[in-house]
């Protein structure tokens, strides 16, 4: 969330922001925030007077009985003050809720490259990198590939557990765990630290990496637990910091992620979603870094050099988007999406999101770090290196051939062990 002594200082820069996100009713809820954060400020005041006035007359009673002067006045108002205490103490406390409540629902400031849209009709395309197959047949979609092949099981999937779930099976499911492989050697290389996180966390753990009133319906809750199926694994490997002041050189942080992924994908869907690419569960590895406030530009700049040097190692064409100011969410400041060419569907379709937070889940979590004495909030930024379900979608359609053959990625196949699927290796 946005420092309150920030929006206090420069509530217009705010407004602003809210402007460029076309969000009237965080406009009104800035509005009510600083109303009511001037009722917590006169209230404060008073309370603290409230207290001096009573350690004063504490003085002046013990002083009247020394001198063995009339203290009656003294001690009647002396009986009031603790009354009056107790009820703006429990003001206080409820104004300065309404406050918190307010804040983890304003979003982040956007950084001025982030462009002016309404939706993700409005992103803009960065650049196109990697030339789309051509084909002098029609390419089929994952979900024919898979069928021909024998590569998932989606109907017993849907049997025990509901539609957006699946059973991968042989070359496919080797291949799934080639991918988690290569992505984990790819980030370790570049001097990420491999973790598997929790899978589950708990309701302020999450409340410290996004807004829950934007994110819960896309979570899954445990029945009478406070506990989350994690969403991602940037949740836990940021809020596992929580409350902590790391040293300097400390920074910067440089975690890879792997987890399954909870995600209730609530809406409908068209044909080109079905089968495994928009799935209420699927495998992730995720790149997160924690830096100092001066360096989250070029780590953002790094991180997607990542992810773009990782699918144009396995071939896939993609372009990287720019997503605009009614598209970005809450948390991050900006944001790039790297979208896959996908033939079986004649689109690009997202691959991974490239995310600078500055300091808000910080904020939001209470992460800071210590420089000379003094403490400041991190940054915060992840990435995705690879989430597999959709990644061996590129790779089915982007690599069969006219027998509905799929040639395997060559970074994959010491990983996996086959040259392609439903050839002969």
């Amino acid at each position: 969330m946005l420092e309150l002594n920030y929006i206090r200082e420069y509530p217009d820069i705010v407004r602003k922001n809210l402007e460029k996100r076309q969000e009237p009713d965080k406009i009104k809820l800035l509005d009510k925030l600083l109303k009511t954060d001037e009722k917590w400020r006169a209230l404060k005041k008073k309370t603290d007077e409230l207290r001096a006035r009573r350690n004063k007359l504490s003085k002046e009673i013990n002083e009247a009985k020394k001198k063995n002067k009339d203290a009656t006045t003294l001690l009647k108002e002396a009986k009031e003050i603790p009354k009056e205490l107790e009820k703006t103490e429990k003001e206080l406390e409820k104004l300065q809720a309404k406050v918190k409540d307010c804040l983890m629902r304003i979003p982040n400031l956007l950084e001025p490259s982030v462009p002016y849209g309404k939706d993700d009709t409005e992103n803009v395309t960065i650049r196109e990198v990697g030339e789309k197959p051509k084909f002098d047949f029609e390419p089929l979609d994952h979900v024919a590939l898979m069928e021909k092949w024998g590569l998932a099981d989606l109907e017993r999937a849907a049997k025990i557990s509901g539609a957006r779930f699946y059973f991968i099976l042989g070359k496919l499911a080797r291949l799934e765990l080639a991918l988690l492989s290569y992505a984990a050697d790819f980030l370790m290389k570049r001097g990420f630290l491999l973790t598997s996180p929790p899978y589950m966390i708990n309701k302020k753990a999450y409340e410290g990496v996004t807004s829950l009133d934007d994110f819960e319906d896309e979570l899954y809750k445990i029945e009478g637990e406070d506990l989350y199926c994690i969403a991602t694994s940037e949740h836990p490997l940021i809020s596992q910091f929580r409350d902590e002041i790391l040293e300097e050189d400390e920074l910067p942080k440089k975690l890879a992620g792997i987890s399954p992924c909870f995600r209730k994908e609530a809406g409908t869907h068209g044909r080109e979603d079905k089968g495994i690419f928009r799935v209420h569960q699927f495998n992730k590895v995720e790149q997160i870094i924690l830096c100092k406030p001066e360096e989250s530009i070029a780590f953002f700049d790094e991180l997607l050099k990542n992810i773009e040097d990782f699918f144009q190692s396995l071939g896939i064409p993609y372009r990287i988007v720019n997503i605009c100011t009614g598209d970005i969410g809450i948390v991050a400041a900006k944001k790039y999406d790297l979208e896959g060419w996908m033939p079986g569907q004649n689109k690009y379709r997202e691959l991974g999101s490239c995310s600078n937070c500055t300091s808000y889940q910080a904020v939001r979590s209470n992460i800071k770090f210590l420089r000379k004495n003094k403490r400041e909030y991190v940054h915060t930024l992840n990435n995705t290196c690879v989430a597999t379900e959709r990644a061996l979608v590129a790779i089915l359609e982007n690599f069969q051939d006219e027998n509905g053959v799929v040639h395997i990625p060559e970074v994959l196949q010491k990983y996996c062990g086959f040259k392609t699927i439903g050839g002969e290796d």
